[in-house]
This record gives C-alpha cells, structure tokens and sequence, in this order.
C-alpha cells in the first residue's frame, strides 16, 4: 500500500496496481476497468452482489454509496488485504456488505442456497489472473450461484481473450459481451437472458447512473462488443 497524497493504492506484486482510491472520494473508482465493470449496472438492478476477490474494495465501496438498497458479499483469502481495505481504503462496515475470508474457488464449489443478481470475479495474485478463474468448473460454479436473469462479470487480461471461452459462455448465456481496457484488461460479461436495450436506450441508462456512480459510463459503453452465436 502507498499513496501520493490525493491517492491511495494497493499492489500485490512490484508492477501492477490492484486498486486505486480517491482519498477524498473513496466511493468514486479510479481505475478504468472497475469502472468498466460497472456497465453491468445498465443491464441488471441487482438486490443481490457477491464479489470474488476484495483488493481495496473500489467496486464494493462504490456499490454500496450507489445502491443503497442492494446487500454485498465480498470474497478474500488474504486477511491483510481486507484489514487493508477497512483501514486504508474506508471500505464500509456494516450488514449491508459482508466479507467473508476465504478462497474464492471454495466458496464457488459450495452448496450454497443463497443466489445472486451480479457476480464479480477479479482474483488476482503477484504474478498476475488466478488460473482459477478462468476454468470451465469454476465459472459453472459462479452460474449456478446467479438468479435467473443474473450477470457475471468476469475482470481478465488481454492475452486471457479466447474463442474457446467466448464459445463456452455463449453456449451457456445468452447475452455475452466483452471490453477491452486501455492498460489490457478484458472484461467479460455473460447474461442468463437477453438484454432488449438498444444502444440509445442504454446511452440514456447511463446517463442517468452518473450522478449515483460519481462518473460517466457513456464513453465505456461506445467500447462494448457484443458477440452474437
């Protein structure tokens, strides 16, 4: 963990940073994929979030001033990073966000009756994407864990891109979509039902979302590809 006075990050490795903060607006995330991520938002009003992988907790930070009514869980097997959260990052308390100490891929393989309207899966170590993460058995896991018009959204690398994976999610949803950041995150979103939108109507949704989310997803959402069986 460091900061440059305005900012605060958290580093698992030498090179790349895991989670940027505004200290003055620790609700509002600073990198561009987190708030790629949040693009889900325009498909889905979730009353449920579960969030593989904590890091400072910039998503769940901005969910929870967001959606004031949605209840979080948030997934971490490193308990120095979730006191970092709380103690550097303003990472909120109470029952609305829960988090829970463990590994991510156990808790997918559990049977667990409790279902979710957005899954996030960002696990992340030193040297890079758990591998986990982009297995078949675990990504079925975090589809079975959704409801039925549920999205997981999935934080990769750009060498993570792949037609087999492609393939395999659009053989399991519907409505799957991908972004490609600027510093080469690939960031997948897969859909149990399909979105109705059009492009207008989404550019409206977003913009309607900029003052809950404290920034604009209109220019992330031009970069949006859809891929289509």
């Amino acid at each position: 963990m460091h900061d440059d006075g305005q900012k605060r990050y958290l580093s698992f490795g030498a090179v790349d940073e895991q989670s940027c903060v505004l200290k003055s607006e620790p609700m509002v995330p600073q990198h561009e994929y987190t708030r790629i991520m949040l693009l889900v938002l325009l498909w889905s009003k979730p009353k449920r979030v579960l969030s593989l992988g904590l890091g400072a907790g910039a998503l769940n930070t901005c969910l929870h001033h967001a959606l004031p009514a949605a209840k979080q869980e948030a997934v971490e097997i490193r308990p120095a990073v979730v006191e970092a959260a709380y103690r550097y990052f303003q990472l909120p308390r109470g029952k609305r966000l829960v988090v829970h100490t463990q590994d991510a891929v156990a808790f997918v393989e559990a049977d667990l009756s409790q279902r979710y309207d957005v899954i996030f899966s960002d696990i992340y170590e030193e040297s890079g994407v758990n591998e986990d993460q982009l297995s078949h058995a675990y990504i079925e896991g975090c589809l079975n864990k959704l409801k039925p018009q549920g999205w997981l959204v999935l934080n990769c690398w750009r060498e993570h891109q792949s037609e087999a994976l492609l393939s395999y999610l659009q053989n399991r949803c519907p409505d799957v979509r991908s972004c490609i950041t600027q510093s080469g995150n690939w960031v997948v979103f897969a859909g149990l039902s399909k979105t109705i939108e059009t492009q207008k109507g989404l550019q409206v949704a977003a913009k309607a979302l900029t003052p809950q989310l404290g920034f604009s997803l209109q220019g992330y959402l031009r970069k949006l590809q859809l891929h289509c069986h």
